[in-house]
């Protein structure tokens, strides 16, 4: 027999969030027909313009792109899933694909490596994770 309070906070949700999936979904159809407003805009100033050979602009997420622990949490998802150890790169790659960011973004990958080192190496020094050597300069890492 279900708690009538549980299925109250239960439908609560579920309305929540059903009202958000239809906020995203009115905010997408209307960025479509800005997007086509503006292609008819340059395509009025040169006809030949090839609009869809525009690149969209890359998500450039700010130094705390994360809340507390968010990426520590991503990270060791990412290892739970894998079947063997990973290095710092292969989990940033995961990691970068995982938060749909992109993934051509040389800068913005070395940043991610980087900071998953470090947030691996705090979680070595807990013994959650551990680390041994790998391939060259490479370490490699699994859960504990």
């Amino acid at each position: 027999m279900a708690e009538p309070h549980v299925i109250t906070a239960l439908v609560r949700k579920r309305a929540e969030l059903a009202g958000d999936i239809e906020n995203g979904q009115a905010a997408v159809t209307r960025m479509i027909r800005e997007l086509e407003g503006l292609d008819a805009t340059i395509r009025l100033f040169d006809p030949g313009y090839r609009v869809e050979e525009i690149r969209p602009k890359a998500f450039r997420p700010p130094e705390d792109w994360s809340k507390r622990g968010e990426m520590t949490r991503i990270i060791l998802d990412i290892l739970r899933q894998a079947a063997e150890p990973l290095t710092s790169r292969d989990i940033a790659l995961q990691l970068i694909a995982e938060r749909a960011l992109d993934q051509s973004d040389e800068k913005l990958s070395r940043l991610m490596v980087k900071r998953v080192g470090v947030a691996l190496r705090g979680q070595r020094d807990k013994g959650v994770v551990k680390s041994s050597q790998g391939t060259g300069l490479y370490m490699t890492w699994e859960l504990a």
